[in-house]
């Protein structure tokens, strides 16, 4: 089903939109929550501005955040009109967004995705809604540039910044503007959200890319622009990096169980990843088979040496270490999920979609 995209026209003077299916009061700028007392209130702050040209309302939806979001963001809304707080029961940003979706109806035409964990230009909104019009694009998608503080978390940047970290991933790297298969979600009208169902409140992690899959399969178009970007504050430890990785993996699973010939070269490589490990495991019999897993790790630590020459960043030297702990995490991720489908035997497809503890961010 293809719905002919909406048109509209954006004064960048007064910044309110005119015309066509998006006056103001039609957009919604979402903002999924769950213990993010650290960056919320800058993430509500950037989005102020273009709230206010585009005469829309923020709305956070909280997951149950015990850190003092909650309360952070009623004070926030006590000076912030069109601020709105929603409390999401099931915890998952794809249900806080479904949530906000259903609160608001027909009463919005274009809904905008901001994650509270990362920055954003006071533009942002103007710009996503400008693709729109420019494009004709049902989805504007945003890059991520990663960024941190600390000599770990700037590692881990740069690692996610970088090609050997993040496999080629459109909105990891740079360029012009395109139309993609996936990218890091933004803006979306909504009548596309709802043609083809809204997020799938299964998936913990990859609800973005499942989506993007049924968007394109139904015809719609999916641009990722040049023109704005976020940045994203990624894990400070290994551990929680590895995680996070593990969910990505798993959510990947589900994704091509549900999505048959969803996996892309890069997928392979990284579920290779995990065999490798466990022939590294049997070394002490037979050294040779360590092999395999020891050039893999050699070459992540040669290619974080490599990109911090490149950059003129010595401080960037051990990135290799984090990409290689994204790269194992994301396939023994892969690999549990497709275990646990297997112990549970065949003809269960639906429980392909993973259900991990709830968590925002990429």
């Amino acid at each position: 089903m293809t719905i002919k995209p909406t048109t509209f026209q954006t004064d960048m003077t007064s910044g309110l939109g005119t015309g066509g299916e998006a006056p103001p009061g039609r957009i919604v700028i979402i903002i999924p929550t769950l213990n993010e007392a650290r960056h919320i209130v800058s993430v509500i702050r950037a989005m102020e501005g273009g709230a206010g040209r585009l005469g829309a309302h923020i709305v956070v939806v909280d997951g149950g955040s015990t850190d003092g979001t909650v309360d952070i963001v009623q004070a926030e809304a006590e000076r912030t009109p069109g601020l709105v707080l929603l409390h999401n029961p099931r915890r998952l940003q794809s249900a806080a967004i479904n949530l906000a979706v259903d609160h608001y109806a027909d009463r919005v035409d274009w809904i905008i995705r901001v994650d509270a964990h990362a920055g954003y230009p006071v533009d942002y909104c103007d710009a996503l809604l400008a693709e729109a019009q420019r494009t004709g694009a049902d989805s504007v998608v945003v890059r991520m540039h990663a960024t941190g503080q600390g000599v770990l978390q700037r590692n881990i940047a740069a690692a996610q910044n970088s090609l050997f970290g993040n496999g080629g991933s459109a909105h990891r790297g740079k360029g012009e503007g395109r139309f993609v298969e996936h990218g890091h979600h933004a803006l979306m009208r909504v009548a596309a959200f709802r043609a083809v169902g809204g997020y799938d409140e299964d998936f913990s992690h990859n609800e973005d890319a499942e989506l993007d899959q049924r968007l394109v399969g139904a015809g719609f178009r999916i641009w990722l622009t040049a023109e704005t970007r976020m940045d994203y504050y990624p894990r400070d430890t290994l551990r929680g990096l590895a995680r996070q990785y593990y969910r990505f993996g798993a959510g990947r699973l589900a994704t091509a169980w549900k999505h048959p010939g969803s996996l892309s070269k890069r997928h392979f490589i990284l579920i290779s990843l995990a065999p490798l490990a466990l022939l590294a495991a049997l070394a002490p019999t037979m050294p040779l088979l360590a092999l395999p897993f020891a050039a893999w790790l050699l070459i992540c630590l040669l290619a974080g040496l490599l990109t911090a020459v490149r950059g003129r960043k010595l401080a960037f030297a051990f990135c290799g270490l984090p990409a290689a702990v994204m790269q194992m995490a994301w396939s023994v991720g892969f690999w549990g999920q497709l275990l646990r489908l297997g112990l549970r035997g065949p003809g269960r497809k639906s429980e392909a979609r993973q259900r991990p503890r709830a968590m925002t961010g990429e």
